[in-house]
């Protein structure tokens, strides 16, 4: 096993509640929901969902005929399971995103939202996600901007050390970072990404505004500034909807065990077992429990 950068870990975590539920965000949830429906294809055969958390948004991804629904609390993904069900329609895999256990070339979908900003090396888990993809797919990527409007006042102001303006991400709490959009599109061109849309969301962050608005309406809003994102970049949320050329390949697998690799080995041919997934290459179990697919750590 390589070492791999640092990962944020929700195991445990009442996120969906405390955040979502009961931390006054239904604005930017209305907001987001808005951006993805005009960024997600119509249909597709399978979605990889990086950081679903409790799978707040993967309803949105109905045009999906499968979705895998990862993250790497697997805390997180019981919630999944109570929110979705369970169904042929829903892969619950616990993983780390620098370590997918996917083989390539795989899925025609994938979204990755409010899970960047908590990567130490976007970069590595990026290109782990472009391997997993096959030709045409479609990668939605939300990220943190620290080129949003209040930062670069703070800046001016003289009230924040770290300037707006420059290409490397700051980290303004352990495992929190905000990107600048040019280096979002440096990367994901670098890796071979054709950019067809950029949305800027989430204009109205402002805890006044949100109380004074109904989120209904203040999402409404929202929505009539988000494409501006294809001139310029100032809110504190941005979603890019970026897409590899090629023709996309319909030959997907219909066994579960046949999307897996071994992320200790990459090699294919898994083998399912009654608890357990089993590499014959290196000779790894994977954990199977709850209707999760844990390839974290080993069994021992």
């Amino acid at each position: 096993m390589t070492n791999t950068p640092p990962v944020c870990n929700y195991e445990g975590s009442d996120y969906q509640q405390s955040f979502w539920e009961q931390g006054g965000r239904a604005y930017e949830d209305k907001a987001e929901a808005i951006a993805l429906k005009r960024m997600l294809p119509k249909s597709g055969k399978l979605m990889l969902e990086v950081g679903a958390g409790a799978g707040r948004n993967t309803p949105r991804y109905a045009g999906f005929e499968r979705i895998v629904v990862m993250d790497y609390s697997t805390t997180q993904l019981a919630q999944a399971q109570e929110r979705l069900g369970r169904s042929d329609k829903y892969i619950f895999v616990a993983a780390d995103v620098y370590r997918l256990p996917f083989r390539n070339g795989l899925f025609d979908g994938a979204t990755m939202i409010r899970v960047l900003h908590h990567m130490a090396d976007a970069p590595k888990a990026l290109a782990q996600i472009q391997s997993t993809l096959q030709p045409g797919a479609t990668f939605i990527l939300e990220f943190a901007n620290k080129l949003n409007l209040k930062a670069i006042l703070r800046y001016w102001l003289g009230k924040q050390a770290w300037s707006p303006f420059t290409l490397e991400p700051v980290e303004f709490v352990k495992l929190n970072f905000d990107f600048h959009p040019k280096a979002i599109r440096q990367w994901l061109g670098s890796l071979g990404f054709n950019l067809e849309k950029i949305l800027t969301v989430s204009h109205f962050r402002l805890g006044l505004l949100k109380r004074l608005i109904p989120s209904s309406l203040l999402a409404a809003v929202d929505g009539l500034f988000q494409p501006t994102g294809a001139l310029f970049q100032l809110t504190p949320s941005v979603f890019v909807k970026a897409v590899l050329p090629g023709d996309p390949n319909t030959d997907v697998p219909l066994n579960v065990i046949d999307l897996f690799k071994c992320p200790d080995c990459n090699s294919g041919g898994l083998q399912e077992k009654t608890d357990h997934v089993h590499c014959p290459s290196c000779k790894a179990k994977w954990p199977f429990k709850d209707g999760i697919y844990d390839f974290r750590d080993k069994m021992k």
